[in-house]
């Protein structure tokens, strides 16, 4: 049934519909370039044989035209092209070195130019591709219709005509399709596709759920809050496929590199072809022939890939583990630094206090002073008060009743309980009842903690101490950096007692507190002067100015926040801060890579170069190993990126 102009439309502007990651390629064996070489390669065999063993040799030399013909009526156009336009390539390169071998009679050698370097070209290609799929297959798994609620009856739609407000039923084992919230039901998450991270993450109603991830055992009911172009997975296919095609400054250098590099070759080419012959009356043939082979081998395609292949292993290896970062010149920069930024809140910490420090002064055990803050706070909806009444219930400490409750905004509670009357609050909310303080407070202080005290009538019973948590894999994070030699440095907003409580805890090397936003922007420039290379880990909300300052800025926590992924280099989409050393290892062995392969493509091309005049590299062997060879080792050296450091890791 043709499909409608509003349909066409509307599937056009689906991001996930509309990307060329997700179409249906056809078998390796049914790809026209496959069947062309298949075709070329046995042309140019079955001329071989007549050849050498029924020693027919022009009809011979028809079979390695048609041989040369369909193996490179591509790179023949290409090279024509490029002529035309007066900006010679490779293509044009291996025309000439093809025409060339023809025209002495090594026909045979003329077609195998053409035909191992459509092999290349293809095998680059398919390295290219592969790439790609790699993201393609993660991305894939949202899926393309949704079951929607509708006039009270479920209906099958396709994804992207779920419109935002909808319900959606995500049945057990299903792909979930949009961007919503859970409004009914209990079930374990597979996010991985996402966040990259293998632990199931239990939705119940009212948290957030995310296209292209897996629904467990359980049924769930979401409401769209995004259309389908606008998701989550959206965004990442767009900026991954963004990403693979921004160049970094060595790709960009290369790039200006070989469009001198190729003319350069030619002129030297000639005057191989020209000198020998004309002023020292050397046999034309031969070294016509020594000229075409050194335009074989001169050919920098192995050192025009190594880049660009070696980019996008990287970029979809960090995609598939959770980091999405914004281009090849992301990876290169990571290599250099030598500060790491952290802002404290959110970042290091969690952002949500906890008691650490329970001291009671003897009339009240621990426990009941606990119990009695606890029930006071559970009447408040202050964050301290939220952790002191955490604390209870992760001991099984049941509240009390409390009568005559009053609260006095930002300072402290009162209230009855048992029979006595409790104050519960800040130094300043005793001071003004004039009780005496303890002196164990002023250490508490020292250590950055948030103090609580617990009075009754003229007298404290007890003091909680509350800090805020520190994520679980800070203190490694920052233990790695210091292995790797990099500077640590914290920003904060908070009191310098608190900032320095987390930075001596953390082994930080250097923290500044009591910063503004805009105090924090200035403090990156002067690190910016003081280090040259620094990187910024955030939220990538609240410290947008600062990550935009710093030479890398790094969201963390991006997943649900368009703001962080849009503004950051790099987005974490999970909060883990162990991407961190992951980030940097990735980035030193992509580049790493990067200069092996340029290295072994202009040691072999020089090495191959030389052992042309003397006449051990035939034209044959040139494209064979020389460019073919060497573009397939520069491929699978790349594409092992990926697994190298995840094999680390593990």
């Amino acid at each position: 049934m043709p499909k409608n102009s509003d349909q066409h439309t509307e599937e056009e502007s689906c991001s996930v519909c509309a990307t060329d990651i997700f179409a249906e390629k056809e078998p390796l064996w049914k790809q026209r370039e496959v069947l062309t070489i298949a075709i070329a390669g046995s042309v140019l065999g079955i001329g071989v044989y007549v050849d050498f063993m029924l020693l027919q040799h022009m009809v011979a030399q028809g079979l390695y035209l048609i041989a040369a013909l369909v193996a490179g009526y591509r790179i023949i156009t290409k090279g024509i092209q490029s002529l035309a336009r007066r900006r010679l390539d490779m293509n044009f390169l291996m025309v000439i070195a093809a025409t060339g071998a023809f025209a002495i009679g090594h026909g045979e050698e003329g077609a195998s130019i053409l035909l191992l370097f459509s092999i290349a070209e293809f095998l680059e290609d398919y390295a290219g591709e592969r790439a790609r799929e790699s993201v393609g297959a993660l991305i894939k798994l949202a899926p393309e219709t949704a079951i929607v609620i509708r006039d009270g009856t479920e209906k099958i739609v396709h994804a992207h005509e779920v419109a935002v407000g909808e319900l959606v039923v995500v049945k057990p084992g299903d792909k979930i399709p949009v961007d919503g919230v859970v409004v009914r039901g209990t079930s374990s998450v597979n996010q991985a596709p996402i966040t990259g991270e293998s632990v199931l993450v239990t939705k119940t109603r009212g948290d957030e759920v995310f296209a292209g991830t897996i629904n467990g055992e359980g049924y769930l009911q979401v409401r769209a809050i995004k259309r389908s172009d606008e998701t989550i997975l959206s965004k990442i296919v767009q900026l991954v496929d963004e990403a693979q095609r921004e160049k970094s400054p060595t790709e960009a250098f290369i790039d200006r590199f070989a469009r001198y590099y190729t003319p350069t070759v030619i002129g030297l080419a000639a005057l191989v072809v020209v000198i020998p012959p004309l002023l020292l009356g050397l046999p034309f043939n031969e070294w016509f022939y020594k000229g075409l082979v050194l335009l074989v081998v001169s050919c920098p395609c192995a050192m025009a890939i190594s880049t660009p292949v070696s980019m996008v292993s990287g970029l979809t290896s960090a995609a598939k583990n959770g980091v999405l970062i914004k281009g090849g010149s992301n990876i290169e920069k990571m290599q250099t630094i030598n500060a790491m930024v952290f802002d404290k809140t959110g970042t290091l910490t969690e952002g949500k206090p906890e008691v650490v420090d329970i001291i009671s002064m003897n009339e009240v055990p621990e426990q009941e002073l606990l119990q009695i803050a606890a029930s006071l706070e559970s009447l408040s909806s202050h964050p301290v008060a939220d952790a002191i009444v955490t604390c209870a219930a992760e001991q099984n400490i049941a509240l009390m009743q409390v009568s005559e409750f009053k609260s006095l905004a930002g300072k402290g509670l009162i209230g009855t309980v048992d029979g006595r009357t409790y104050s519960i609050g800040n130094r300043s909310f005793f001071a003004g009842l004039i009780i005496d303080v303890p002196e164990q407070i002023e250490r508490l202080e020292n250590e950055g903690k948030t103090i609580v005290l617990v009075g009754v009538d003229s007298r404290i019973v007890g003091v909680l101490g509350l800090m805020d948590k520190t994520r679980d894999m800070s203190v490694d994070t920052i233990k790695a950096l210091r292995e790797k030699r990099i500077r640590t440095v914290m920003l904060t907003g908070d009191n310098e007692r608190a900032a320095r409580a987390i930075a001596n805890k953390l082994t930080i090397d250097e923290y500044y507190a009591n910063l503004l936003p805009e105090d924090k922007v200035a403090q990156i420039e002067s690190l910016l002067k003081k280090y040259e290379y620094v990187a910024m880990v955030g939220d990538g909300v609240n410290d947008a100015p600062a990550l935009a300052k710093a030479q890398v800025g790094i969201a963390m926590g991006a997943i649900g926040s368009d703001v962080a992924i849009e503004t950051a280099d790099i987005a974490l989409m999970r909060d883990d801060l162990s991407k961190i050393n992951y980030l940097i290892d990735l980035s030193k062995k992509t580049m790493s890579i990067v200069k092996q392969n340029i290295s072994a493509s202009i040691l072999i091309k020089a090495s191959f170069a030389v052992l042309t005049f003397p006449g051990i590299i035939t034209l044959w062997l040139a494209v064979a190993v020389g460019d073919m060879g060497l573009s397939l080792a520069v491929i699978l050296n790349a594409l092992r990126i990926g697994r190298k450091i995840l094999a680390r890791r593990r």
